[in-house]
């Protein structure tokens, strides 16, 4: 089957991408950074998966969000092994407080519209 030949061919699939409203962008922004306290790192890989091609704003805070669950990640693996000689425990302890304190000031700066980036953070992806 040919198509004539002043007509494009036609693609089946998927409907190109639409991008968010900015008010949406905020509020996923922000959901992001807040799951990432109760939820470690899932939600922010699911959100930056899932909306990281719908503005530039979501997918800046889905990354950051991100990268700092897995940093604190790896980080909790660390202070578990260092259990063994106690200093685990209090490093176990910073880290939970870190996440939610991290966590509670990117939601903020997200809702409000800013651009914020988690200190100390190994960025796996951008």
């Amino acid at each position: 089957m040919t198509t004539p030949p002043n007509q494009p061919p036609q693609y089946s699939g998927y409907a190109p991408v639409q991008p968010m409203s900015p008010a949406d962008e905020r509020l996923w922004a922000t959901l992001v950074h807040i799951g990432g306290i109760f939820f470690n790192f899932i939600p922010a890989l699911i959100a930056y998966l899932v909306l990281k091609d719908r503005g530039p704003f979501v997918r800046a805070h889905t990354a950051t969000a991100l990268n700092f669950q897995l940093t604190l990640l790896i980080a909790s693996v660390v202070a578990g092994v260092l259990t063994i000689v106690l200093i685990g425990f209090v490093l176990l302890a910073v880290i939970w407080v870190a996440n939610i304190v991290f966590s509670i000031i990117a939601a903020i700066k997200a809702n409000r519209g800013e651009w914020y980036t988690y200190p100390a953070t190994i960025r796996f992806v951008s």
